[in-house]
């Protein structure tokens, strides 16, 4: 019964917005609603005022004796014009030419614009630049809806460690598809990455949780007491509330951070060496076994107290870590091109895979051979 007082309130809301634009009709149509679902006075005093100064006193007492002459007619409706077609004015060169490289991307890493290795931080920077171009609250050339589903499909698997996997060695559904068709043809066809959205949100919601809601002055629903409204007719308490929460939470990683940066002082030093060098490490070392260089701070040999043997060892130790993780991304990538190629007949990928070079494999083997 609330849910219905709430949204008689409503409709009595949009009736008296309506009175004041001059659309009796409309006001007369929502007052009638409000009646219907949570009789109030406010409704029936409105009602009575739109009847008494939309018709004269003649015509207030014409007007049942034409009600009992002339039976009613329901007015047909008009049909739906339909919604115009978007027109070159109403997008730039650079938002059709995005839409159209998505269109002709092969796989997903080429949707994003980002490397096969690289990480969640590039995944997601890369969505957030295309996603304000393709969002098509902003972007209204042809096809921008199903390229705005495409980069949303895109992020959703390749940050998603265990599906980019399987999409790293198999492939897509639709990809493999739409591979084996464009052989059996012998043309040219475009992917379409927008059917079968594999994530567990939608292309919207995924816009919404990286940027916090959408673009501004969007029509946001949301739902409060058993009625939609819209978000920016919420209580200003409810407002005030959430913006304080918002505001402690976007102020919680930088409070972490500033108290993890106080507390390193006390129990964190600086590493001993590194394996790359910089202007903190500018001078090169080398192990004395396996000749791997490193690089140490400038005092070095007068700060250091431990044994260079165990140091040595350290700095080994890790630069065959880094080599055997590298050499396992190498055999992977060159595993996936010759199973594509095996899958679908390809022989020129065959011949790529065949001579994808391996140079952290090369150089972890040779240190195994010394």
């Amino acid at each position: 019964m609330d849910g219905n007082k709430d949204e008689a309130e409503r409709c009595i809301e949009f009736a008296v917005r309506f009175i004041s634009e001059g659309k009796r009709d409309k006001a007369e149509k929502f007052l009638q609603k409000a009646e219907r679902l949570y009789p109030t006075q406010k409704a029936k005093s409105l009602l009575d005022h739109l009847n008494m100064t939309s018709q004269t006193p003649n015509e207030q007492d014409e007007a049942p004796r034409k009600r009992r002459a002339a039976p009613s007619k329901k007015e047909e409706p008009k049909p739906k014009e339909p919604a115009p077609e978007p027109t070159e004015k109403d997008y730039n060169k650079d938002h059709l030419e995005a839409v159209k490289r998505v269109k002709k991307c092969k796989d997903y890493y080429e949707i994003l614009g980002v490397s096969k290795d690289a990480t969640d931080s590039d995944i997601k920077k890369a969505y957030k630049k295309l996603a304000l171009q393709l969002h098509p609250d902003k972007n209204k050339c042809p096809g921008a809806n199903e390229a705005f589903k495409a980069i949303g499909n895109a992020v959703a698997i390749l940050t998603d460690p265990e599906k980019r996997k399987q999409y790293d060695l198999y492939g897509s559904e639709e990809e493999r598809m739409q591979h084996v068709q464009r052989h059996n043809r012998g043309s040219h066809c475009e992917y379409n990455y927008t059917r079968g959205f594999e994530a567990d949100f939608s292309a919207e919601e995924l816009f919404n949780m990286f940027f916090g809601g959408g673009f501004p002055n969007q029509n946001v629903y949301m739902r409060r007491g058993g009625r939609w409204q819209h978000a920016s007719e919420s209580q200003p308490q409810n407002r005030e509330q959430a913006s304080g929460y918002s505001v402690f939470l976007q102020m919680m990683p930088i409070l972490l951070l500033i108290v993890l940066s106080m507390m390193s002082s006390f129990f964190i030093s600086d590493p001993i060496y590194s394996l790359h060098q910089s202007s903190k490490f500018p001078i090169l070392k080398k192990t004395q076994n396996l000749k791997v260089p490193y690089y140490v701070k400038e005092n070095f040999h007068s700060e250091y107290q431990g044994s260079l043997r165990r140091l040595e060892m350290s700095v080994e130790e890790e630069h065959i870590t880094n080599l055997r993780h590298a050499c396992y991304r190498e055999k992977n990538y060159r595993e996936t091109l010759l199973w594509k190629a095996r899958n679908f007949g390809d022989r020129e990928l065959f011949q790529r895979a065949q001579n994808t070079r391996m140079p952290s494999c090369d150089a972890l083997h040779e240190l195994q051979v010394h």
